[in-house]
């Protein structure tokens, strides 16, 4: 893939504070895409696959904030 070319804030807060932006949208971003993936009958070995992630690590990351979201989850 190739680099994709940005402007450079004009210091190291402004830069660290999108960056922690970033990574915040991304986290929502990543919790409202596994609940729909849910949702929607996949499977976490699915879900991981897509994300690049091992099953292990999506479960430990959303199994409990999807149970109590009141989603019902695969057992394989």
């Amino acid at each position: 893939m190739p680099a994709v070319e940005i402007a450079s804030p004009p210091g190291p807060a402004d830069g660290l504070a999108a960056v922690a932006a970033l990574r915040r949208l991304a986290d929502q971003m990543e919790n409202a895409e596994v609940e729909r993936a849910m949702r929607a009958g996949w499977s976490w070995p699915q879900v991981a696959e897509a994300l690049g992630v091992t099953r292990q690590a999506v479960h430990k990351k959303h199994a409990a904030r999807l149970i109590a979201a009141g989603v019902t989850l695969r057992r394989r």
